[in-house]
């Protein structure tokens, strides 16, 4: 359920900004998932949306999560770029240089899960 948490968690972030500009409505949510996040992309799309669907400001709220791909730098060769990875084992994946097939590698990008961007509506009389 580390997806649940998660969603949860963007869930909040996402009324927090919207409640504290006063949001009438959130139209968009853009949500960037590392490929070594360890997250399903669309079961957190699907208990995202459970959550956004029953609150009127993000009830209508469309949303876009990207797949960001693991940027390494390789110890082997030097090679710093998108890395190849083998996910035959779910928890553990092994990351390996496109140029060398070293697994000498750092990770520079790619684990990380962000909430990119929140676009809302509000209305513009304010008296």
């Amino acid at each position: 359920m580390h997806e649940f948490a998660m969603a949860q968690g963007i869930f909040n972030t996402v009324m927090d900004t919207a409640v504290a500009n006063d949001a009438n409505e959130v139209t968009e949510i853009v949500i960037e998932i590392g490929r070594l996040a360890m997250l399903n992309p669309e079961q957190l799309k699907f208990m995202l949306g459970v959550m956004c669907e029953g609150e009127e400001l993000t009830k209508n709220a469309e949303m876009i999560i990207n797949t960001i791909d693991v940027e390494i730098k390789c110890h082997n060769c030097g090679f710093e770029g998108i890395g190849n990875i083998d996910d035959s084992d779910h928890y553990a994946p092994m990351i390996l240089c496109p140029e060398c097939e070293s697994h000498r590698v750092q990770v520079l990008n790619g684990k990380d899960i962000t909430v990119r961007s929140i676009s809302i509506e509000k209305d513009d009389d304010e008296n």
